[in-house]
């Protein structure tokens, strides 16, 4: 893994397993973007050579391109962690998620950064649901599971916030400090609603930014039954342990 030798403020963690067929794509729309980023691709052990992928490419974008690799399929929870423990590490203001697959549009991006960067946001949330259901290509089945798990968490945990379930986020770095990432009890995607609970309850500033989620074209999902399953339960766990928990 090379060393951060840039003054680039901002870094996008890309978590990835088996995606050979989107993540050069990904990095270089990344990387074509107006504003400067730096790349995190965290990949767990993907058996179809996505790190190989990511490898090569290094050479043409050294000291801004960086691997983490993992000993296999951990979770898309632990990923996160691991990628905002680095980079913390090395010293970057604004820490970005996104998914390799295109359903996030790195274009985006740009709107998320200044949100947090110029706007005054502590986490901005490229959000599905803020303005009506802005879903392209998903079965209607899935979209309304995803816009009813929303309203769900909003009812349940108090959060003012339309697409708790969203991977596509800016955070300062400020709350990623502040956050007990050791203490984050969910590995799938419940980990997004989890992050989302903590910076609400700490009182960090939360909006959302209007964006259009776009279904994958290549590659295969990684959504099954137990992440819904995850979800449903997690949340009132989350609720229950937050009235025994003060948070300064």
């Amino acid at each position: 893994m090379q060393s951060v030798t840039t003054t680039v403020d901002s870094v996008v963690i890309i978590p990835t397993y088996n995606e050979k067929e989107n993540v050069a794509a990904i990095i270089e729309a990344v990387f074509a973007l107006p504003r400067k980023f730096d790349v995190l691709i965290i990949d767990d052990n993907s058996p179809d050579g996505t790190a190989d992928i990511v490898k090569d490419l290094q050479k043409d974008h050294p000291g801004h391109l960086h691997l983490l690799q993992r000993a296999g399929k951990l979770g898309l929870g632990t990923a996160y962690i691991a990628g905002f423990k680095w980079a913390l590490e090395h010293g970057y203001s604004y820490v970005c998620e996104m998914d390799a697959d295109f359903s996030h549009n790195p274009n985006d991006l740009l709107k998320l950064y200044d949100a947090c960067a110029n706007q005054g946001a502590d986490v901005a949330i490229g959000s599905r649901y803020v303005t009506g259901v802005n879903v392209v290509n998903w079965p209607m089945g899935r979209v309304l599971m995803s816009f009813y798990a929303s309203r769900y968490v909003r009812i349940v945990t108090g959060m003012p916030i339309n697409d708790s379930t969203a991977g596509f986020v800016c955070y300062r770095s400020e709350v990623l400090r502040k956050l007990p990432l050791d203490s984050i009890r969910f590995k799938g995607y419940a980990f997004q609603i989890e992050m989302k609970f903590l910076a609400y309850k700490y009182g960090f500033k939360i909006v959302e930014v209007p964006i259009i989620f776009v279904n994958r074209v290549l590659g295969t999902s990684k959504m099954s039954s137990g992440i819904f399953s995850e979800g449903f339960f997690g949340v009132l766990r989350l609720k229950w342990s937050s009235l025994f928990h003060k948070y300064r």
